[in-house]
């Protein structure tokens, strides 16, 4: 299986929609990624419970106000998508015609989506290992993204082959999910991709074959 390269972070010159951001958008996304910055990378040095939300806002250089002014609390600053993040998923479903075969396309798309988020997808499970609390507040945080994954899946389905593309469907995230349960937060990022396509490519053997 070719490996699907990791997609580019959003740019901060473009908003929903591909219209240009203005000064004071762009400004926030900056601040709020900047804030993001310095909070992954305090906790990744000295564990999530041994910061304060006054100590990443030091870091960051912002007043602890304004840190919530962008993050509801400390664990949203860890969980919560980037204001960007539904163009990511919404591009790497248009990279994918509707001829080009369902099973193919689902491994490109996610594959592309967990990509995404190679500098915080071991703190993410770290902390969910570590914290139920934490664990707690990540549930839902991409059920955004599988809502608009199934209704691109339903929308590319001919009818009466809608029980081959569930079933493609579910098996591709099981597959992820799958490879997440096994991946060591302690190894590289990369560690986890290669489980990743293994375990889409042993579920798909026989999925491949059928033709939605």
């Amino acid at each position: 299986m070719t490996p699907t390269p990791s997609p580019a972070e959003p740019g901060l010159g473009v908003c929903a929609g591909g219209k240009a951001m203005g000064l004071r958008e762009r400004k926030k996304l900056e601040a709020w990624r900047s804030i993001r910055e310095c909070a992954l990378r305090l906790i990744s040095e000295r564990g999530f419970d041994a910061v304060s939300v006054e100590e990443i806002a030091e870091e960051a250089n912002v007043s602890r106000t304004t840190f919530f002014n962008y993050f509801s609390c400390k664990e949203a600053v860890v969980f919560d998508p980037d204001p960007q993040e539904p163009q990511v998923w919404q591009g790497l479903l248009a990279e994918h015609p509707a001829d080009e075969p369902l099973w193919e396309a689902l491994t490109g798309i996610l594959l592309g989506y967990v990509s995404h988020f190679s500098d915080t997808l071991a703190i993410h499970k770290r902390l969910k290992t570590e914290s139920p609390a934490v664990a707690a507040s990540a549930r839902g945080a991409g059920d955004r993204f599988q809502a608009e994954l199934r209704a691109w899946v339903a929308d590319r389905t001919p009818p009466g082959r809608e029980l081959d593309a569930q079933l493609m469907l579910n098996t591709a995230t099981a597959a992820i999910g799958t490879a997440l349960s096994l991946w060591k937060p302690t190894d590289p990022f990369e560690d986890f991709l290669d489980i990743a396509r293994t375990c889409l490519q042993k579920a798909g053997s026989g999925l491949a074959a059928l033709t939605v």
